[in-house]
């Protein structure tokens, strides 16, 4: 194998579990940002989400053997992050989304296309700034799926992967959470309905 660096997937997992010098710390400076996104979009404290990240691969380096490339290596240490972070939630009893609508309800927002802009142009600052304050006000789940499907930007199947829910709950919860911030984002911008 060539530059640890640049190694596909499939060889940066055999190099460490060969043990070989730098492919932990790759397979960390690969896929941390991603852990990241989604601890972090959960748990809300900035020290545990570091804690959690270190304990998410902390389990990846003990499981890793367990790996069989039967989906992508990013889905794989994704799963184990929102596992690490969901656990955290239900010892801290935080609920992780909040109570389902009426049947008619939830069965409309499955069948919205997913194709609203979440950034709502945010190149500037203050539009920024007003985004994350949003996104701060959506329960954990929310928040972190619509950090993997706009920012992360992973496609829904592989956000099945990663969260073991069905891609019709995956996109129930992203246009629910995408009306929230819009009502949120209204209100903190002062806009009257």
């Amino acid at each position: 194998m060539g530059d640890i660096h640049s190694a596909p997937d499939r060889d940066l997992v055999g190099a460490v579990l060969a043990r070989r010098q730098g492919a932990f710390e790759e397979l960390v400076r690969r896929y941390q940002r991603l852990c990241w996104h989604i601890i972090r979009r959960m748990v809300r404290d900035p020290e545990a989400a570091r804690e959690l990240c270190q304990d998410t691969f902390l389990r990846v380096y003990q499981a890793l053997h367990q790996y069989r490339h039967d989906s992508p290596l990013k889905s794989w240490i994704g799963r184990v992050a929102y596992n690490v972070a969901l656990r955290h939630l239900e010892q801290k009893q935080v609920p992780i989304v909040n109570p389902i609508d009426d049947a008619g309800h939830r069965a409309l927002m499955e069948s919205v296309a997913d194709s609203a802009d979440v950034e709502l142009a945010c190149s500037e600052a203050e539009a920024s700034r007003l985004l994350h304050a949003a996104l701060d006000t959506l329960p954990p789940l929310q928040r972190t799926l619509l950090a993997l499907y706009h920012l992360e930007e992973i496609p829904i199947p592989e956000i099945t992967r990663i969260t073991g829910l069905p891609a019709g709950t995956i996109k129930s919860h992203l246009f629910r959470s995408r009306l929230s911030l819009r009502g949120v984002l209204d209100a903190l911008k002062g806009v009257v309905p």
